[in-house]
C-alpha cells in the first residue's frame, strides 16, 4: 500500500524532527563528545585496531548508535500508536454519524 503525497511529507517532517530533538539531546551530545574523544585518541598510534583506544571508540560507538535508535524507534512507537488512535476515532466518529443518518 502507497501513502499519500501529503502523508509521505507529514511522516518525512515527523522524523526529521524527531532527528533533530535527538541530535540536541544532552545525554546524546554527551555520548557523542566521548566518542570523539575516543576516536581522536585511537589515531595517536599506528596500529588501530590492536588498540585498546580502538575497542573503547568503537564500544563508545556502538553504545550511541544504541541510543539514537532506541530512541528514534520508541518515538516512531509512540506516533504510530497516536496516528492509529486518531484514524480509528475518525472512522467511528464516520460510522456514528452513517449510523444516525440512518436512524
Amino acid at each position: 500500500m502507497d501513502f499519500p503525497p501529503w502523508m509521505q511529507r507529514a511522516i518525512q517532517a515527523r522524523l526529521d524532527e524527531v532527528s533533530a530533538r535527538i541530535e540536541h539531546d544532552p545525554e546524546l551530545s554527551r555520548v557523542r563528545g566521548e566518542t570523539d574523544e575516543a576516536f581522536e585518541a585511537l589515531f595517536a598510534s599506528q596500529d588501530v585496531e590492536q588498540t585498546p583506544e580502538y575497542a573503547e571508540w568503537e564500544n563508545r560507538y556502538i553504545v550511541r548508535k544504541g541510543i539514537e535508535n532506541e530512541r528514534l524507534y520508541m518515538q516512531g512507537l509512540r506516533d504510530g500508536i497516536q496516528l492509529t488512535v486518531s484514524l480509528l476515532g475518525q472512522s467511528m466518529l464516520v460510522e456514528k454519524g452513517h449510523e444516525s443518518d440512518q436512524s
